[in-house]
């Protein structure tokens, strides 16, 4: 029998080991996409695709993992936060071997996507699971630590999966995505109880799902969150999705060494997250907001320029670097800004936001490929575009004070 913790755990109890789970949960989405990104190459290779059909494998886990959170954010508000969660990392699972199995580019393109469905499941409900149980300054520091382990997943991915690349496979690297799942699913069972009380829970189907997201969407605040977190880290996943054949096709790196690349951006997202989370909550959310976005714009520009011109790998190392760390220090803020408001249908408001950063994610990262493996350009191209989008959308939705209502 599982407990209900809404109404009754405190903050500090649920910490102790509900909000390890939530943290872990983040993981799903992140590493579903990065583990098997230093084998993409060799994929390309031995299924014999084009690198943009390649490609499409980010881009189909991407746009699973925004169309499994707008399913199961709602789902949660209704059902509760346990049973879809139960669902989603065993489809997960089930999944996981599928893509290992896949014989063709295009079965594993299709089986991503279900992968990418059932991983946006855990995304979705820690996000709201934590809004359950946590307020004011502590739902600001959990959204910071959230940050900071789904971020250290997203880069640290590919650390974990150059290093998996030296004894096994693309195909091995999607059985290690099982076993992690498996090992989840394992934790939610015994560990994970009910946080959204039964009196709680909305009620009234799609009827009531739509009313919620027109109030939603009739927030200019809201709004604003979801497209700065949106553009923001379109550029994260385009890099994700063309760093690897920069890294490794332009400036020669080994798959290990493109990870070690990827370990100092690891911990600059650690870093930065876990300072945007403390500077959110002491000193201002549009401030931290703003300095994450101009830090993002500044590692976008860096890569155009090693687009137009030939620089150093350093050069392109520190620009990743201002990327990531930019979008770490945007998230805090932002999420915080999209979902205090909102406790009575956190599931609904949380599934909008992280379908943003993955739909957003999906549409550019097919972008980075259009010019070839050899070429920088596209990238810095959606990058900074993405940025600017980004900083354009925060000027628009959320430089003028709310008015009262």
């Amino acid at each position: 029998m599982t407990a209900t913790l809404a109404a009754t755990a405190s903050p500090t109890r649920a910490s102790t080991r509900l909000g390890v789970l939530l943290m872990v949960l983040t993981v799903f989405g992140p590493i579903s996409m990065d583990l098997y990104l230093p084998a993409l190459p060799a994929l390309t290779d031995e299924l014999r695709a084009a690198t943009s059909t390649a490609q499409l494998t980010v881009t189909a886990c991407l746009i699973g993992l925004a169309g499994g959170q707008l399913v199961a954010g709602p789902l949660s508000d209704r059902f509760g936060r346990r049973r879809p969660l139960l669902i989603g990392v065993t489809a997960y699972v089930i999944v996981s071997v599928l893509c290992a199995m896949s014989p063709t580019v295009e079965l594993l393109v299709v089986a991503r996507l279900v992968q990418g469905l059932a991983g946006g499941v855990g995304i979705v409900i820690a996000q709201a699971a934590g809004r359950d149980v946590y307020e004011g300054g502590a739902l600001i520091r959990f959204y910071g630590r959230l940050t900071v382990i789904g971020g250290l997943a997203a880069v640290a991915g590919p650390l974990l999966g150059g290093a998996l690349t030296t004894v096994m496979n693309w195909r091995g690297l999607f059985l290690v995505l099982a076993g992690i799942g498996a090992a989840i699913l394992l934790w939610v069972a015994l560990g994970f109880g009910e946080t959204l009380a039964a009196a709680a829970r909305t009620t009234g189907g799609f009827g009531r799902i739509a009313a919620d997201t027109r109030v939603l969407f009739s927030d200019r605040r809201f709004v604003g969150a979801v497209l700065v977190q949106g553009c923001v880290n379109a550029a994260l996943f385009a890099y994700l999705s063309g760093a690897t054949y920069v890294l490794q096709g332009v400036y020669g790196l080994t798959p290990f060494q493109y990870a070690l690349a990827f370990g100092l951006n690891s911990a600059g997202f650690a870093l930065f997250g876990y300072l945007a989370g403390r500077t959110s909550e002491r000193w201002s959310l549009p401030g931290t907001l703003i300095a994450g976005v101009v830090m993002a714009g500044m590692g976008g520009l860096g890569l155009l320029t090693a687009g137009l011109a030939s620089v150093p790998l350093v050069f392109v190392i520190v620009s990743l670097l201002l990327l990531v760390g930019g979008t770490a220090v945007t998230s805090p803020p932002s999420t915080t800004i999209a979902l205090s408001d909102y406790p009575q249908f956190a599931g609904t408001a949380s599934s909008i936001l992280g379908a943003a950063r993955f739909a957003f994610g999906g549409a550019v990262a097919p972008l980075v490929g259009v010019a070839g493996a050899l070429n920088i350009l596209p990238l810095g191209i959606v990058t900074t575009g993405s940025v600017a989008l980004a900083a354009l959308a925060g000027l628009v939705f959320l430089a003028r004070p709310r008015r009262a209502s």
